[in-house]
């Protein structure tokens, strides 16, 4: 007789889930049941933590949604930092925890694994958290859990199924997708408005976020209309090409840029937050926004926050593009102005940058041009953050903005492998941050994933040293102790390698085993030399 755990496996599929990551536990070995009747290629993680940073990764190159299952209490929990993350960034992920029988939960009898209220637990890291009651439920929780992936501003779902629910038996119930809502359109009307305040800007400026990441087409229409400055978040690297000559770069905090946003007349903002960790990213404070404000984001409530709109628009971010497009009116004489404001805030903006890691990143590219790059809260990632332009969308992520969790990179870089397996894959972490899930690398070699994990070895926790200088103390804790990373990746079974220039380092990147994780370990010293 079909259970409603098997009844889940067959719903996962049909709403497209490719990838589940789980450690199977007592309370989940229901939820395996039907899972080997589909297609879908389950990969067990050595962490749940890590299981979340595989689904962010891929879904951070996809834009599509993975499974993690893991058991109640410490299962889930150790997930929840992961859910964190991916909910800062807006990526999606399903995440279906077991629980005790629905009348053992919240009863204190201390039962394994026993949460008084995941529901609640969970909620605090997910756009949605729901606990099932019933078989009967799913085909509705199904339908509201992938409307969130689809037409929403996206972020992880959590489910609960207690143990008496995952076993109901479902013989009874089919596969029953629910056709899934459109994104939001905008009003003719509020178009029009818009299209009519940039048509009339002297010196107009377009900032786009990661709610673009999936409509480059239409954003490349939208600038050569316009013709504006065009400022690009961390989540929205690559959307214009690094030569483009109206983009200004991918950090709008730097002062060059933000001098850009204080003196524009008029400014669209498409699919971002506007908020700290993209606006405000050396924590100065006083970001402002000179003029008036259009802004357009898929969630309404987004429309409310960090910044006061003159025009506040919910809608998807490719429709709106391809609505306003066909009415702006742009001029020769606003080209030369955009260009001029451009290659003046460029020429300034060199002197913000630090050429050493520079040097750096333009090495990894040299190596693996179409490679797909993910940093941890490591040095050179921040410096990425700062100074890298992506040469395609969804081709770098890092968790050095946002939630800012440590030891994301690796296992986030073998999700992407996942989702992208003909791409290049670099990981990219500081020796402190790969010791928070460095054990990962079994995964990847049990799961045949060939990436290369860079591994930035100070022996410190140098971003947290520069913290404690800037306070006017000495540095705290920061001087760490780091295990030799070379023979612990060949215990792994990895290939590995210590690159000493950057000549070395390219060299070692373009010999990524195909089946297999590489660990290249650099000393800071050596990639900074000039």
């Amino acid at each position: 007789m079909q259970t409603c755990g098997e009844l889940l496996a067959k719903y996962l599929e049909a709403y497209g889930i490719e990838v589940a990551f789980g450690i199977p536990g007592t309370h989940t070995i229901e939820l395996y049941r039907g899972l080997p009747q589909t297609r879908i290629r389950h990969v067990t993680p050595r962490h749940e933590q890590g299981a979340g940073f595989m689904a962010d990764g891929y879904a951070r190159v996809t834009g599509k949604p993975a499974a993690c299952i893991t058991v109640s209490g410490p299962g889930a929990l150790n997930i929840a930092g992961a859910m964190g993350q991916a909910l800062q960034d807006s990526q999606p992920m399903l995440v279906i925890s077991a629980d005790n029988n629905t009348w053992q939960r919240g009863m204190g009898e201390g039962r394994l694994h026993e949460t008084r209220n995941l529901q609640a637990a969970m909620a605090e890291s997910a756009r949605w958290a729901h606990t099932l009651t019933r078989p009967e439920e799913l085909a509705k929780v199904m339908a509201r859990t992938f409307a969130i992936f689809q037409s929403e501003r996206p972020g992880p779902v959590h489910l609960t199924l207690p143990l008496d629910v995952i076993t109901a038996p479902a013989g009874h119930l089919s596969v029953e997708v629910w056709p899934l809502p459109t994104r939001p359109a905008a009003s003719a009307a509020s178009v029009a408005t818009a299209a009519s305040l940039l048509n009339s800007a002297r010196r107009p400026l377009l900032a786009l976020g990661g709610g673009c990441a999936d409509a480059q087409a239409e954003v490349l229409a939208l600038v050569e209309a316009l013709q504006a400055p065009v400022s690009l978040t961390h989540n929205a690297k690559g959307l214009l090409p690094p030569d483009h000559p109206l983009l200004l770069g991918s950090n709008p905090s730097f002062a060059s840029i933000r001098h850009e946003f204080e003196t524009a007349d008029r400014v669209l903002a498409i699919g971002t937050e506007l908020s700290e960790t993209d606006y405000d990213f050396f924590f100065e404070g006083d970001f402002a926004i000179g003029g008036e404000l259009i802004r357009v984001d898929i969630a309404n409530d987004q429309l409310s926050r960090n910044c006061r709109p003159s025009l506040a628009i919910q809608a998807d971010a490719a429709s709106f593009c391809t609505d306003l497009q066909p009415m702006l009116k742009a001029s020769a004489a606003r080209t030369a102005d955009s260009q001029a404001r451009v290659q003046a805030a460029k020429a300034k903006h060199q002197n913000e940058q630090h050429p050493g890691y520079q040097r750096f990143l333009d090495a990894l590219l040299a190596a693996q041009p179409d490679a797909i790059i993910l940093g941890d809260s490591t040095q050179p990632a921040y410096y990425a953050a700062n100074q890298f332009d992506a040469r395609a969308p969804r081709r770098f992520g890092s968790a050095a903005t946002g939630y800012g969790t440590l030891g994301w990179a690796l296992p986030a870089a073998f999700g992407a492998k996942l989702g992208q397996p003909q791409a290049p894959v670099i990981g990219l972490l500081g020796d402190g941050g790969i010791q928070f899930s460095i054990n990962e690398l079994a995964t990847a070699v049990e799961a045949r994933l060939g990436v290369a994990i860079i591994v930035w070895h100070n022996s410190c926790y140098e971003m947290i040293a520069m913290n404690f200088r800037d306070a006017g103390m000495e540095p705290q804790a920061c001087d760490i102790y780091s295990p030799d990373f070379i023979a612990l990746a060949r215990a792994y079974g990895c290939e590995a390698v210590r690159a000493t220039s950057l000549d070395a380092l390219k060299a070692a990147l373009g010999q990524i085993p195909a089946d297999k994780p590489l660990l290249i370990e650099v000393q800071e010293k050596d990639m900074l030399a000039s």
